[in-house]
């Protein structure tokens, strides 16, 4: 049983808490998650299940899409609604004034993590330090939006989605743009609608998930693995190759692939034979001949 669960996480639980779920209902002790996502948000979280942990890794950098609500004119120490509010001030705004404030926080910014995170100083997660009322200084990291639309404004309340690079908290976004707009802010709302190709539409409640275990069908809802590793071109091999490449060997690239393929040294590829989805295939110079050499096989 090896594969990907796009699950829907409700809100009030944790991201280990949902690997946790998987594993009971799947009766499988090698299930992980593909990042975390805040307790206090529900959305998409991939979960992969058997091979598929190999894998997981390479989500984590992946593109992620969020909806978002910003409430203007409370800070709260949490930068969300969890929070205790430290901080007040009128809303004196206008709605021009909102949109050329969400356009300073497009692109390439930074941005100073909050102490409310996993992210860990000298082994101890930022989060437990807060709770001991300690403060420790953090650099500001650079993160990517790629995309920040608003989609409505009511009052002190600001509705919008949000695709953002690896390392984004979307609370501090909303914590950095009350402070630009000259008062306060926090997240009121936050739900993760997609993850590279896996998207909320197509996410699978835990009823689903607990339905398909007790009826035997967890087939029918586990996803391909090769679906996280869609930043790597595919690459075929003719069927002579398989016993080779499934054990890890290398083939020269000369007249063994069924589809032409553009490659460098050192580039990766997704890489089939006999119809089957082998592994991670990285390009290598022996003796002055390109060959591709498997680098991760999942088979």
């Amino acid at each position: 049983m090896n594969g990907i669960i796009n699950v829907l996480k409700p809100t009030g639980i944790t991201s280990h808490g949902v690997v946790s779920f998987i594993r009971k209902n799947l009766n499988m002790k090698k299930v992980g998650h593909t990042g975390t996502l805040d307790p206090n948000a529900a959305g998409v979280l991939p979960i992969c299940v058997g091979k598929a942990t190999k894998v997981s890794q390479f989500l984590l950098d992946k593109k992620k899409r969020y909806r978002a609500e910003l409430t203007l004119g409370k800070e709260t120490d949490t930068q969300d609604k969890s929070g205790n509010v430290i901080n007040e001030a009128k809303v004196n705004v206008k709605e021009s004034d909102i949109i050329k404030a969400f356009d300073k926080f497009r692109g390439n910014i930074f941005q100073t993590p909050p102490m409310f995170s996993a992210l860990k100083h000298k082994g101890k997660k930022l989060y437990e330090l807060a709770r001991e009322g300690k403060t420790i200084e953090r650099k500001p990291r650079k993160i990517t939006i790629y995309d920040l639309d608003i989609l409505n404004i009511e009052g002190n309340k600001v509705l919008f989605d949000v695709e953002c690079s690896k390392g984004t908290y979307v609370r501090t976004l909303c914590d950095d743009i009350g402070k630009e707009l000259g008062t306060y802010g926090y997240m009121s709302v936050l739900i993760r609608t997609k993850v590279d190709m896996f998207e909320i539409d197509e996410a699978l409640t835990f009823e689903e998930i607990k339905e398909a275990a007790e009826s035997n069908r967890i087939d029918d809802i586990l996803l391909p693995m090769d679906m996280a590793l869609t930043q790597y071109d595919k690459i075929e091999l003719n069927d002579e190759n398989y016993k080779i490449i499934s054990n890890g060997g290398r083939v020269s690239l000369r007249n063994t692939l069924i589809t032409n393929n553009q490659f460098n040294l050192n580039d990766k590829f997704r890489v089939y034979c006999m119809d089957s989805f082998i592994g991670i295939g990285i390009i290598k110079d022996y003796e002055n001949n390109y060959y591709l050499k498997m680098d991760k096989v999942l088979l």
